[in-house]
């Protein structure tokens, strides 16, 4: 139906004569000739419409925003002094002799144009959303993104393997999809959260190599950087050590990045242990790009009389840390109180601070509060640690260890913002050496801090058992510019070792031979050594498009409730479908806010 593509035509088709196909991105009736902006995949391109040419000139004058047509004429050069430089095809226009309506279109709920608008409206008609140059332009480069890392992979040996979406329920970290067995009462398939037990079985099977870009799907409370179904590129060797595994995704992300943003990571990308990184950032993915650091001075607060720094200071559980601001002094009450309020929501109880109006003057060159309950030595020590100058305000987080990391991290980050002390451009790291363990208190058990599968350290195979708390993971995320982006570990091949861990997990002989008898057996069968990575494809895409939600690199998403404004699923059905299935409901369905009635 067409020769050519709207955006592909420049000066160099001139008189050449082109079918296009596209829709009426705008139309403009100047003095008696009609123009019409024609859109399609690759671009716009003006067309023509001349009075002396009745019948496609009686047909433009139909045309209205949105119609879909199908033009045929000949390039002409744009008359002198009304070329668009904002345009690929902006030196050219196509003059039209023949034109056909392939289908009208009704008034849009919305301008394609329009800057502000909602994400409901956007999602409830998500077809035109996609239709917007904006969002052509991230699925345009999600697909260069997914391409790329495809070559890369098959470039390097690996066998793209699709795994099971229906498979078994396994309670573990977050919520499943269940999906009810029509054939087998009472029965229910899973939606994988991840092929992490697949991906192992296929190392199992000599392919050594494993690659696929996997729908997953996980029933929990959404942020923007989360959806009940999401992607990612899966990953998994035989025969690599961590640095093997972190050296060769390294490599992909460099050539990812150079081919799409023509952008040059760092070579080798930089790694901080998990403990540095809440030291120094108060979190295990921290962003570089801001440069303010937090400073232990714990130890120099155990004896002060001010309980509370003092209380934290001798506590197993606590921390005292303090975050040097550059040139905070300037900062007006008000806006410090502000910062007081914000921490409150990570549960600090309050926000103690130091200006540091005179540094060579010591105490009398300070403004604070809490001065009187600080001795000289203490404040020296202060000063000294954080490298204070004079115009600085030290922020002080006094609590548990988590409560001082979770609301200095994020103040950190606020600052870094609010101030403009976040540099620009792309700052990657690996975050290593993770805790096998995590305590939960709640439940009194230990809990994976990764998963149940992956391996110890070799030193601390001995210890699984009895000294969880001191056991280190063959575990490594990758961070990039504050966002984890892959995660992945170096998985157990021995089932002696899956079965202590299992054991140390609570998980006794029983449970787990009815959870994964399958994979202990095949552990049993040569297992070798072997270790992967997953990527969050949504949020790599959503961080290399430039946008603040994943929603904008995703085609059909859904909203922060998990529902589809478009399909307007989930939705109820009917008592049929529901016999079939061998399933009655104890309560009647509840109205999903926002559902058509």
């Amino acid at each position: 139906m067409r020769s050519h593509y709207c955006g592909e035509l420049n000066d160099s088709f001139i008189g050449q004569r082109v079918t296009l196909c596209g829709w009426a991105h705008s139309r403009r009736d100047h003095g008696g000739v009609i123009f019409v902006d024609l859109r399609d995949r690759e671009g716009v391109v003006q067309t023509v419409f001349d009075p002396a040419k009745k019948e496609p000139f009686a047909a433009a004058e139909t045309v209205r925003t949105e119609f879909v047509l199908r033009v045929q004429g000949k390039v002409r050069a744009r008359p002198t002094g009304t070329e668009n430089p904002h345009l690929r095809t902006g030196k050219v226009e196509v003059v039209a002799d023949h034109v056909e309506i392939l289908n009208r279109a009704e008034a849009l709920p919305f301008q394609l144009d329009e800057a502000d608008l909602s994400e409901p409206v956007r999602l409830t008609y998500r077809y035109l959303d996609l239709r917007r140059d904006v969002m052509q332009k991230n699925l345009r480069l999600r697909h260069r993104i997914t391409r790329m890392l495809r070559r890369f992979l098959e470039d390097r040996h690996f066998t793209e393997i699709e795994t099971p979406m229906l498979t078994r329920s396994t309670p573990e970290g977050a919520r499943d999809y269940l999906v009810p067995s029509r054939t087998h009462p009472g029965h229910f398939f899973a939606l994988p959260q991840s092929p992490q037990l697949f991906k192992q079985l296929l190392m199992v099977a000599g392919f050594e190599r494993y690659f696929q870009i996997a729908r997953c799907f996980r029933d929990e409370d959404l942020r923007a950087d989360r959806q009940p179904e999401f992607t990612q590129l899966d990953v998994e060797t035989s025969f690599l050590d961590e640095n093997g595994v972190m050296g060769l995704m390294e490599e992909m992300l460099r050539a990812l990045f150079k081919d799409v943003l023509g952008v040059d990571l760092p070579d080798p990308v930089p790694r901080l242990s998990y403990d540095e990184c809440l030291r120094r950032f108060g979190t295990d993915r921290p962003d570089l790009r801001v440069s303010l650091e937090l400073v232990d001075v714990g130890d120099l607060m155990k004896q002060v009389e001010f309980k509370v720094f003092a209380g934290p200071a001798n506590s197993p559980a606590g921390r005292v840390a303090a975050l040097r601001v550059p040139q905070g002094g300037e900062l007006p009450r008000s806006q410090i109180d502000g910062y007081t309020d914000f921490v409150g929501q990570y549960g600090a109880k309050g926000l103690a601070y130091i200006k540091i109006n005179d540094a060579a003057k010591g105490r009398d060159g300070l403004q604070s509060p809490i001065l009187k309950f600080l001795p000289d030595d203490v404040i020296a020590g202060i000063l000294q640690r954080t490298n204070a100058q004079t115009g600085d305000l030290i922020f002080f987080g006094a609590d548990t260890a988590k409560v001082v990391n979770d609301s200095l991290g994020a103040l950190r980050l606020k600052l870094g913002e609010d101030l403009k002390l976040s540099q620009e451009g792309w700052k990657i790291l690996w975050v290593v050496d993770f805790p096998m363990f995590d305590y939960d208190a709640e439940a009194k058990r230990w809990v994976a801090l990764h998963h149940p599968f992956t391996s110890p350290k070799v030193e601390d195979l001995e210890r699984v058992d009895i000294d969880p708390a001191n056991v280190t993971a063959r575990a490594y995320d990758m961070v990039l510019n504050g966002s984890e982006i892959g995660g992945g570990s170096i998985r157990i091949h021995r089932v002696d070792v899956q079965e202590k861990v299992f054991a140390t997990l609570g998980i006794g002989p029983d449970e787990a031979r009815a959870k994964f008898g399958f994979l202990l057996d095949a552990l049993r069968y040569g297992a070798p050594p072997h270790g992967g990575i997953a990527f969050g494809l949504d949020r790599l895409c959503a961080l290399m498009s430039g946008v603040d939600s994943i929603r904008d690199v995703i085609a059909f998403p859904k909203t922060q409730k998990a529902t589809c404004l478009l399909t307007e699923a989930p939705s109820t059905v009917d008592e049929r479908q529901l016999r079939e299935l061998h399933i009655k409901l104890r309560q009647p369905p509840e109205k999903i806010p926002g559902e058509a009635t």
